[in-house]
């Protein structure tokens, strides 16, 4: 079994297509397959997933970190979504023949390179961390793209790549949070009625949400004309979708108000819909509303059906 890894970057750009195609075509190349391209204008941030070989993922990562340095300038950035730098994150997946403990010796290299050849600040986080709390990656981006000139000049917060004062080039590409983790679904729940009234109680369901293998933060999307809760499945055993999605409607019913339209950012394993729709994908989408906001098509959304042969 040939190993292949996969690589989900968060770039902070969702509003100049010219920009996405270029860190697109950037890390295209031999061994990698782009498998979805997931653009947020009101985020202002896009999740470009590729897979692939191991040294051809690194490789082509490296790619899109360098590319995302030369054309986005953080110190112009505005998005709802938090961010540190041009390319916020940057996970390494095992998907099938290396382990995960495998992925973060491949992203503690990478992250050492970015900083050595790009002068890109990198936190580790994920499996990839150095210590326990750096494994979790809010506390990598706490503070968020604003906060990191004290970061570098602390001993404690500094990142594991970097200097230790801020200089016009990191001013400019920010920092990047580089790891290992397993698969996450990363999932929004659109809130009715509509309009930015509802913000808090998304915010209230984010709150009474978090827990074992959930993430989860309310906001108000301009785009949609309506407020989110937007979610991080880190263990679909500890938190199934479906059972995420029931909890988050009790929750919502509760704040008075619904869930209506599921939106699922980036792909997601075949078998997670299957439990969904107790073995359909069909009962699936239309049990928690996929298809509300646009078509969900399941040749573009579904993770085994993308995959290189």
């Amino acid at each position: 079994m040939n190993p292949i890894i996969e690589c989900v970057p968060n770039f902070s750009e969702g509003r100049r297509p010219e920009v996405i195609e270029a860190i697109a075509a950037a890390i295209a190349g031999e061994g990698v397959r782009i498998l979805h391209v997931d653009r947020g204008e009101a985020a202002n941030r896009t999740v470009i997933t590729f897979a692939g070989t191991p040294d051809a993922v690194c490789e082509a990562a490296f790619r899109g970190v360098q590319e995302a340095a030369r054309l986005i300038d953080m110190r112009t950035h505005h998005g709802t979504h938090p961010r540190l730098g041009a390319t916020d994150v940057l996970p390494l997946v095992p998907v099938q023949g290396i382990s995960l403990e495998e992925c973060a010796i491949l992203a503690r290299n990478l992250a050492g390179r970015i900083w050595r050849e790009l002068g890109i600040p990198c936190y580790c986080y994920g499996a990839a961390a150095a210590s326990p709390e750096r494994s979790e990656l809010s506390w990598c981006r706490k503070g968020e793209y604003e906060a990191l000139a004290a970061k570098l000049a602390s001993p404690v917060l500094r990142p594991d790549f970097g200097p230790d004062a801020l200089t016009d080039s990191i001013a400019r590409t920010g920092a990047t949070n580089v790891g290992a983790r397993p698969f996450l679904i990363a999932v929004n729940f659109n809130l009715r009625p509509d309009g930015e009234a509802q913000l808090p109680a998304a915010k209230a369901i984010a709150r009474r949400m978090r827990g074992p293998g959930r993430k989860a933060i309310g906001w108000y999307i301009p785009e949609y004309g309506c407020a989110q809760v937007s979610m991080n499945l880190t263990d679909t055993k500890l938190a199934p979708l479906h059972e995420v999605y029931e909890r988050v409607c009790r929750e919502a019913e509760a704040e008075g108000c619904r869930i209506s339209g599921t939106e699922i950012i980036g792909l997601v394993p075949r078998q997670v819909l299957l439990d969904a729709g107790n073995g359909s994908l069909e009962a699936a989408i239309c049990r928690l509303h996929l298809d509300d906001l646009r078509p969900f098509l399941p040749e573009e959304k579904v993770l085994e059906y993308l995959l290189p042969i």
